[in-house]
């Protein structure tokens, strides 16, 4: 894959080799959600859950991670339900606290059961997780994904602390990208890999590569903020209204003068809902390779994503996971 224009791929061709596992995945994810105390609240909202499933981006890279280390399992199964419990317990907590009424399209639990009943539900679903893990014993998992939900709830708070500030450098940007995005693939790679092997340093070759793919993840998602929207033909400018600090930005304030770089922060700070104002940052970014510079730093962690999973054995899974990591920074939205 390293060197070659991937065709762009759909993840149904993808997930080719661990299609079975994806499939009865969902059932395990249910049964994993259900109350055992039959609260008939809960179980709808579990019902609802499950059919705002996204792209189980989050499932195929456990199972393909798992694959490529050694053989699919029981344990397989309860590293994706651990992860997916929890990491859905965190977007229900985003969304009361971002005070969000949608998400993927769909009403967000708060918006249609309010607050207090999308808190305990959040609550409700990572306690499944723990008991999950304890259950079964599965130490090692809980350990990958705690640390993983411990870091991601680090980067948020890091990325709220320099937004009131804007003095982000390059470096805390990576370092908030890390946590806050990458911590969760990373998690998702080795969980896989723990789960069928005992082996150390592959399940920490398989981390180190799911943190490769989560950096170039995220900042393909900041580029969208530059790109033209559908809709109205101009960049949406989101994350300058959220007063983020994401890497075109940062480059072109580290190569702006003071006076440029006085103005632009003044925009982010004072004139993020400004249309005009947005638009001329963005303009201002794009004239200062802020956009290339970006793509050039999220292809360099892709090959670095490349070239660590060449270390393992050719096989289908492989091959699939390698399609995976090309969709992640190729992707349209």
């Amino acid at each position: 894959m390293k060197g070659k224009k991937a065709r762009m791929i759909s993840l149904d061709q993808i997930k080719a080799p661990i299609a079975p596992h994806i499939d009865a995945f969902e059932k395990h994810f249910l049964n994993s959600m259900k109350s055992k105390s039959k609260v008939p609240l809960l179980d709808t909202i579990t019902r609802y859950i499950i059919k705002r499933k996204g792209k189980q981006m989050r499932p195929m890279f456990v199972f393909l991670s798992a694959q490529v280390c050694g053989e699919v399992n029981d344990s397989t199964y309860r590293a994706a339900s651990l992860i997916e419990l929890l990491h859905t317990a965190t977007l229900i907590h985003d969304d009361v606290v971002d005070d969000s009424n949608e998400r993927r399209g769909f009403f967000s639990l708060n918006a249609l059961w309010k607050n207090k009943i999308a808190v305990l539900v959040g609550d409700y679903l990572l306690s499944k997780g723990l008991l999950l893990s304890l259950e079964h014993e599965d130490f090692h998992l809980l350990k990958i994904v705690s640390n993983a939900t411990r870091e991601m709830s680090e980067g948020e708070l890091l990325q709220i602390e320099k937004a009131r500030h804007l003095d982000i450098e390059e470096p805390v940007y990576f370092e908030i990208i890390r946590k806050k995005t990458a911590s969760l693939i990373a998690s998702c790679c080795a969980a896989g890999a723990a789960s069928v092997s005992a082996d150390e340093e592959i399940v920490s070759k398989m981390h180190q590569f799911g943190e490769y793919v989560g950096i170039a993840f995220q900042i393909k998602d900041d580029l969208f903020d530059y790109e033209k929207s559908l809709s109205t033909g101009k960049p949406n400018g989101t994350d300058i209204k959220e007063k983020k600090m994401t890497l075109p930005l940062i480059h072109m304030l580290n190569n702006s003068g003071w006076a440029d770089k006085r103005r632009a922060i003044n925009i982010v700070r004072n004139h993020n809902n400004e249309p005009e104002k947005v638009a001329e940052l963005i303009q201002k970014v794009n004239e200062s390779k802020g956009i290339e510079y970006a793509t050039q730093k999220m292809k360099e962690f892709q090959a670095k994503a490349f070239d660590l999973l060449g270390t393992f054995p050719e096989s289908p899974s492989r091959h699939s996971l390698e399609q995976l990591v090309s969709f992640t920074t190729e992707r349209k939205h």
